[in-house]
């Protein structure tokens, strides 16, 4: 596996960009976004998508690590869009994901040479999730709220509403032994609170990054799952204190607090090296 496949586990922020505007590729990447995604699907209107597919292709080509979401399984640009994919060994986000079987179909064509990022936007795949999360090949898996809601008939920005979907794909991801999830995305583009709130609520849940649909909510995404200051300050207290020591600060510690400081570590670790 590669540094930028390695990445894709570490990753806090995620910047989609259209795939049939090439010129914005570069300002995306200028964003500081951990992962920037080439998205063929919603973003591209239909008489676009092949345009779309050789504009990655044509990026890709130029040496470039991205992530390519996909057009889903039985679309008529699902297969051109899987080979072109395949053949530059890129990760690969599966939009509407939600049958193992079809993943793992995915997994064995690609043979390895792409790591597959399901986005769970459907019922089915909330309620199969520990089944997708667990299938070989998925390096991560991210939230699409806004299809979900439209789905169930909530609004895509009501926490409480979601609070479920939400908590099943961190609980599935840890089940299967798989980094924690990306949360879905905020599109109140210019709304910084709402930004916020969305960051504070996906992180008290268990998810480790966001999905940004504008270079602006890059910033506010990377520091807001980074662990902050007075967690790392813990963490080491912890850590330096011994695994012997039951107490620090008057709060006992056993093994479950020790393997949560060394995680929060291990995350600002990963900050730094994400690519």
């Amino acid at each position: 596996m590669t540094g930028f496949h390695r990445g894709v586990t570490s990753a806090r922020s995620w910047l989609f960009v259209p795939g049939h505007r090439p010129d914005r590729f570069p300002k995306a990447v200028a964003s500081g976004a951990d992962l920037v995604i080439i998205d063929l699907e919603d973003a591209v209107a239909d008489e676009d998508k092949a345009r779309a597919r050789a504009s990655a292709a044509d990026w890709l080509a130029q040496g470039n690590d991205t992530v390519v979401r996909i057009n889903p399984p039985g679309t008529p640009w699902f297969e051109s869009d899987l080979m072109e994919a395949a053949r530059h060994g890129c990760p690969v986000m599966v939009p509407k994901a939600e049958d193992p079987a079809v993943l793992a179909d995915i997994a064995a064509r690609v043979a390895g040479r792409c790591a597959l990022v399901p986005l769970i936007e459907t019922a089915g795949g909330v309620e199969r999730a520990r089944e997708v999360c667990a299938t070989a090949g998925v390096a991560r898996v991210a939230f699409g709220n806004v299809d979900l809601a439209g789905q169930l008939g909530v609004a895509w920005d009501d926490h409480a509403a979601l609070a479920y979907a939400r908590s099943r794909l961190v609980l599935a991801c840890a089940a299967a032994g798989i980094r924690s999830p990306v949360d879905g995305v905020t599109t109140a583009v210019k709304d910084g609170g709402a930004l916020q709130e969305d960051i504070a609520h996906a992180r008290r849940l268990g998810f480790t990054g966001k999905l940004c649909i504008h270079p602006g909510q890059v910033e506010a995404v990377s520091r807001g799952f980074a662990p902050s200051r007075e967690e790392l300050e813990w963490a080491r207290g912890v850590l330096t204190a011994g695994d012997s020591v039951t107490t620090v600060d008057g709060r006992m510690v056993d093994k479950p607090v020790l393997e949560r400081a060394r995680h929060l570590l291990e995350r600002a670790h990963d900050s730094h090296g994400a690519p």
